[in-house]
């Protein structure tokens, strides 16, 4: 039976595998910033130890006693008011999280990093072969990309026991409100999505994703796995959301001009109210990049395989439908 810590428990990629963790008969322990608000959402049997990634005297003690560390944290928003926010979750907490893993001799170090910091050719697929050089477009994947080089360099030269995973754009059953692509799944569903943005992206469902995390724990020290299952266009998305939801419709698109223009205008408004552009920079970044990561090694290597999209969907989207419900019982 293993000791282990999750960093970001109550998040769409931690949240399931802790349970999966619980149901093989692993003691887990979630650091979380506020037990009381989160302990209801932590799965059965996971044990709420109190800390921030921020502080390193808390991220010690966490991760005191425990031989597994998965670490699938983080700021995955594209826009921050703070961007220098990205830096401190992404990059200083990840170091903590080495420096404490390293110092209790830890046997596993799971790091979720993410597809983007790779070489990415519109032209074609993408594999774990080429890691990008020149920093990244957006705030939130320099940050990415600074701290898989982090962790990159504790394993080459402290001897730090990581594996690697890097998911797509992650959807599934999550412990709070929709947000990110689920949030765009239940708004498609609902039909509130009056226009499409152009492009497009990767996707990897969080059950899938979980699995392939505890299937990397196992795999040589040093690994990296893509984790995707398809790579699909905004209105292929729709339409999936519509074949599982009959009275859902497939929004029009907007023109890639139009696109860069609202989103000029919400990130201007943003910076006088303070709240997030209904379409930012960064995720038109992120939707006009195109790119298709291929998660053969993942399949071959590790047994990897991902669930058919329109069961992920209905799972994803009946689970959000009963939150709400019950939110609104409560």
């Amino acid at each position: 039976m293993r000791q282990v810590l999750i960093i970001g428990v109550t998040g769409t990629v931690g949240h399931p595998p802790a349970r999966q963790l619980i149901e093989r008969g692993d003691r887990v322990r979630a650091l979380v910033r506020d037990p009381d608000r989160t302990g209801r959402v932590l799965p059965a049997g996971v044990l709420a130890v109190v800390g921030d990634v921020t502080d390193a005297a808390s991220v010690r003690a966490a991760v005191a006693g425990c031989d597994t560390v998965f670490h699938t944290a983080g700021l995955p928003e594209q826009w921050l008011r703070d961007k220098a926010q990205f830096h401190r979750v992404n990059v200083t907490g990840t170091g903590h999280l080495v420096d404490a893993a390293l110092a209790e001799g830890v046997a596993c170090f799971v790091h979720t990093s993410t597809m983007d910091v790779f070489e990415r050719p519109q032209d074609g697929a993408f594999d774990e072969s080429v890691l990008a050089h020149a920093p990244l477009g957006t705030a939130y994947e320099r940050s990415k990309q600074e701290a898989d080089r982090l962790v990159t360099e504790a394993v080459a030269t402290r001897g730090l026991p990581a594996r690697i995973t890097h998911p797509a754009a992650v959807f599934g059953p999550g412990p709070t409100r929709a947000t990110a692509l689920n949030r765009m799944l239940v708004d498609l569903a609902r039909g509130r999505v009056p226009m499409l943005p152009p492009g497009g992206m990767a996707v990897v469902f969080n059950e899938d994703l979980a699995r392939g995390h505890l299937l990397a724990a196992e795999a040589p020290i040093g690994s990296r796995y893509l984790f995707a299952d398809r790579y699909l266009e905004l209105p292929a998305l729709a339409e999936l959301v519509r074949s599982v939801r009959p009275g859902a419709r497939v929004p029009l698109t907007l023109a890639a001009p139009a696109a860069w223009v609202f989103a000029a205008v919400g990130e201007l408004t943003a910076r006088v109210t303070g709240s997030a552009p209904q379409l930012s920079f960064g995720e038109l970044h992120f939707l006009s990049s195109e790119v298709t990561p291929d998660a053969a090694l993942a399949r071959r290597e590790l047994g990897w395989t991902a669930t058919e999209p329109a069961t992920a969907v209905t799972a994803t989207l009946q689970h959000f439908k009963a939150l709400t419900a019950a939110s609104r019982d409560s």
